[in-house]
């Protein structure tokens, strides 16, 4: 196995063990483009959620993230940045900007996306924004939203015929 398909697979596994799932970010993306493209399949939706997943600024991403969650779980970041990240705090903005790392892969729409999917918060997202006692995922929800933010903007950058004023 070559370093690019251990990181791939540490990506895909870093987000199994938090508990989303290809099926779970790829209903984000139909959320985002069923309207747009209405011959879209999950398969397909999926699919392009893999690719984005290949990126190398996206696993870094993912990994530097989740591993943020994880350290404030366990109690194991400094103060204050510790209770910043645990409570989520509406001014804290690093997050996002993370995000902002995988969206920009594809274009500005993918901020577009991003920005409304944040928003919303459909799916797995709200679940993951649920703020659950013990649980963390302060950085992990935007990633989320940012991956199928990514591979929605994929799919609308391979569907040209689609007018920009749609999005």
């Amino acid at each position: 196995m070559t370093n690019e398909e251990r990181l791939e697979q540490h990506t895909h596994d870093l987000l199994t063990e938090r508990g989303v799932s290809i099926e779970a970010i790829g209903e984000l993306v139909m959320f985002l483009q069923e309207k747009f493209i209405p011959d879209l399949t999950l398969e397909q939706a999926c699919e392009n959620v893999n690719i984005v997943l290949r990126k190398r600024e996206v696993q870094n991403a993912v990994m530097t993230g989740i591993q943020l969650d994880k350290l404030a779980e366990a109690g194991q970041l400094e103060e204050p940045l510790e209770n910043i990240i645990a409570e989520d705090e509406g001014l804290y903005g690093v997050d996002e900007i993370l995000a902002f790392a995988i969206v920009n892969v594809y274009g500005s729409i993918g901020f577009t996306n991003y920005g409304y999917i944040d928003r919303v918060k459909p799916g797995i997202l709200a679940k993951l924004n649920a703020h659950e006692p013990g649980i963390i995922h302060t950085f992990l929800d935007d990633l989320v939203g940012a991956i199928a933010a990514a591979a929605a903007s994929r799919l609308a950058h391979a569907h040209p015929e689609l007018e920009d004023d749609n999005y």
